[in-house]
């Protein structure tokens, strides 16, 4: 019933044509990913970026480690 009820809605109201002409620029090059990412947050986002996935991989790998010894020591404490 849900299906059918969105169906109908998308269905139901006429969408505009889509334009089938190519772009006015088609010798424009396709900008690096690194390009966009630099236009878009900047060198001190770069950075801030960068060091806070370091310092949040750093962070799961120690306490990944350890979360399993952490768990095996309360749970022998508590049966002892």
């Amino acid at each position: 019933m849900i299906i059918n009820t969105v169906y109908l809605l998308n269905n139901f109201y006429p969408r505009p044509m889509e334009s089938k002409t190519p772009s006015t620029e088609p010798n424009e090059e396709k900008k690096s990913k690194w390009k966009q990412l630099l236009k878009k947050f900047g060198i001190g986002g770069i950075i801030f970026f960068t060091v806070k996935g370091i310092i949040t991989t750093t962070l799961i790998y120690f306490l990944g480690k350890n979360f399993w010894t952490i768990i095996s020591n309360y749970f022998s404490g508590i049966f002892q």
